[in-house]
Formats: C-alpha cells, sequence, structure tokens
C-alpha cells in the first residue's frame, strides 16, 4: 500500500514521470506530446531549447522570467518556474505546473478582460440628453 500512496504523489505525462523527463532532450519529449504541438517543437526546436536555456539562469540569478513569445510550447525544463507573459499591455506572471505540459503559453495570459459597466455618461440616455455637460 505504501508503493501506491508514493505512486500518487509523483506527477506523471503520457506514463512517464515528470521529474524524468526535466532531464530528456526536447526532441524527445515531442515524441510524447499531440501531433500540433510536436509539429510546433520541432519546427523551433532550437528557440525552445534556448528559451528553456534562459529559464534556467534568469531563475537561478532569481530574476524575472519575460516572454512575448505566446505560441512557445511548455516543455518539462519549464515546470516550477514563474514566467511572465505579454498579453498586449502587460506581461502577466503564470507559475508553470505539471499539468501544462504541451500547452502553449499564451493560453494561460488571457488578452482580454471581463467588461465591468459603470454609469451611463452624459448623452447616453434620452433622459440625460437635455442635461447640460457642466
Amino acid at each position: 500500500m505504501a508503493e501506491i500512496e508514493v505512486r500518487n504523489k509523483d506527477k506523471f505525462y503520457r506514463g512517464k514521470n515528470v521529474g524524468d523527463l526535466k532531464n530528456v532532450d526536447v526532441r524527445e519529449f515531442a515524441k510524447l506530446v499531440k501531433s500540433r504541438a510536436r509539429r510546433a517543437i520541432l519546427r523551433k526546436y532550437d528557440v525552445v531549447e534556448k528559451f528553456a536555456r534562459k529559464c534556467e539562469e534568469l531563475s537561478a540569478k532569481n530574476k524575472p522570467i519575460k516572454t512575448h513569445n505566446r505560441d512557445m510550447v511548455i516543455v518539462p525544463t519549464m515546470v516550477g518556474k514563474t514566467i511572465g507573459i505579454h498579453n498586449g499591455k502587460e506581461f502577466f506572471p503564470v507559475l508553470i505546473t505539471e499539468e501544462m505540459l504541451g500547452h502553449r503559453l499564451g493560453e494561460f495570459a488571457l488578452t482580454r478582460k471581463n467588461v465591468k459597466h459603470g454609469a451611463a455618461g452624459i448623452g447616453a440616455t434620452k433622459g440625460s440628453s437635455a442635461l447640460s455637460v457642466k
């Protein structure tokens, strides 16, 4: 029974332990993801590896990791890091977890906010159109 409890504490991705995946090459990880993410990783594997290396260096120096690259696929070396993803206005901090593997960075930094309507301005309704601006 103790083995089952230990196994439940470990995080797995497609049958592989996430701790072991951190040591795996990006191209080997690409074989585990779905086809669209696999093609994106293999097409730009050098960019993904460079960004993963940059994440390691900046997290060691305790500097924030920021990127505009919203279409980058999340790989195991990014797990546990907080990455600032640009949403068009600001860098939105996102903590990368094991469940995010294979997804894109942009999925977790929304570009639109919920609409919060205030009070109607002068001229917005028929009754307020006769009022003076002052």
